[in-house]
């Protein structure tokens, strides 16, 4: 059972017409976009903005229509996934390295619907390695920032060179961390020169939708808790 993609077209079936979509980035995500796509042939009038170029390419390639920032005003609708979710609805994201674009994009939204396999859910985020964006200049000093604070950061690699984000920046994946206060640490991350943004999404998320390995889905939503079972 597929739980990610399970959770990502029942999510898709919340867009409605005429309705600007934000596309997330990632393996969750992916399935989200053809989903979409599908409904886009059918007959759904639907426009979006994309998170990261491989996300923007999957979506042309299958007939979504792509708009310029400059020409959105509210984002309806944006789906994404998550590397973790706690229990009260706080995520880490950036595991595919689009960690900005998409904070970017769902701050902007009315909705952040989230979807993920019941294995991302957590009930303290850091298990999965926080990823924070920094700047390439001086990056050894914002890494002994990002140390001074007990983060474990390691600079995230490519072929034997430091990852770039579709930004131009480095992403240092903090490991072994247990983040009982995500909102107190991302401002403490924000706050160091060279930091561009983190992974922690905090107060983000309207609905997370969580799919199970008996083909079950769970609804989570941050005026309904605890979650609601759906078919």
């Amino acid at each position: 059972m597929n739980t990610k993609k399970l959770a990502a077209e029942r999510a898709v079936e919340a867009i409605e017409e005429g309705m600007t979509v934000g596309l997330g980035t990632g393996s969750t995500a992916y399935f989200a976009i053809e989903r979409l796509g599908q409904r886009v042939k059918e007959g759904l009038n639907v426009r979006a903005v994309a998170t990261s170029k491989r996300s923007e390419e999957q979506a042309l390639a299958l007939g979504i229509p792509i708009v310029p920032f400059a020409e959105v005003g509210q984002i309806d609708m944006t789906i994404d996934g998550a590397d973790e979710v706690d229990r009260n609805l706080q995520l880490i994201k950036g595991g595919g390295g689009a960690l900005l674009r998409e904070k970017i994009v769902a701050a902007r939204s009315a909705k952040m619907f989230v979807v993920v396999g019941e294995d991302k859910m957590v009930d303290t985020l850091g298990a999965f390695p926080l990823p924070v964006e920094i700047v390439p200049f001086a990056h050894e000093w914002t890494l002994d920032a990002l140390k001074a604070l007990q983060l474990n950061p390691g600079l995230r690699m490519e072929d034997g060179e430091p990852y770039v984000t579709d930004n131009g920046n480095y992403i240092a994946d903090c490991r072994g961390v247990s983040i009982d206060d995500p909102a107190s640490l991302h401002a403490e991350l924000n706050a160091i020169p060279g930091v561009v943004e983190n992974g922690l999404f905090v107060e983000m998320a309207h609905t997370v939708v969580v799919g199970r390995e008996d083909g079950s889905l769970d609804l989570f939503t941050r005026s309904s808790l605890p979650p609601k079972s759906v078919l």
